[in-house]
Parts: C-alpha cells; structure tokens; sequence
C-alpha cells in the first residue's frame, strides 16, 4: 500500500527564499543548514534533500598515516619517514604499515 504524500503550498519571499512546511521538513530530515537540490521538471521544480556525504577534516596525525602507509618499497618508505618528521612528527607514534 503506497504511503500517502503529503502536498502542501508555500509562499516565495524576498530573493526567490522558499520555507519547505514543517511536516514536509521533518519527513524528510530536513534542518537548517541543509543542502536541498532545486531539480527542474517539465511541470514545476522538484526540491528534494541533497545526498551530502560527511567529510573528514584530515589531523596531521592522519595525513602521516596515509603518507607511511602508502610507500611502495624501503626506499620510498624512508623517505616518507623523514616526509613526517618534518611535518613536526615522530613516524615511530604513528600507527601505520610498513611496506613489504
């Protein structure tokens, strides 16, 4: 049994500003600060919430681990041990993997 869909009407205020009903905001999980697409239809605009993955803000620690955890061979993974002391860290505190 489809669910039952809620319509309702809003007004357009200053500078195109639309206010998404409440009900339509909660069913939706819709929050201040939001990302919304406007999708143009052949009969109107489609506002719908916009997939927003979460994104990772990268410490220096992180960064560090990336950097020893990518390098290829011996030869690279001493030069990115000396790549993280200069970043201010010690390689050996970091936990990462070791090239084979």
């Amino acid at each position: 049994m489809p669910s039952k869909q809620l319509s309702q009407t809003a007004k357009v205020g200053r500078g195109g500003t639309v206010t998404i009903p409440a009900k339509l905001r909660k069913k939706f999980g819709i929050t201040e600060g939001s990302t919304v697409i406007a999708e143009e239809r052949d009969d109107g605009i489609l506002i719908r919430p916009a997939d927003t993955p979460p994104v990772e803000i990268y410490t220096p620690e992180r960064i560090a681990q990336f950097i020893l955890s990518n390098a290829v061979n011996s030869e690279d993974y001493a030069r990115a041990r000396e790549e993280v002391r200069a970043m201010g860290l010690d390689p050996n505190a970091i936990i990462h993997e070791k090239p084979a």
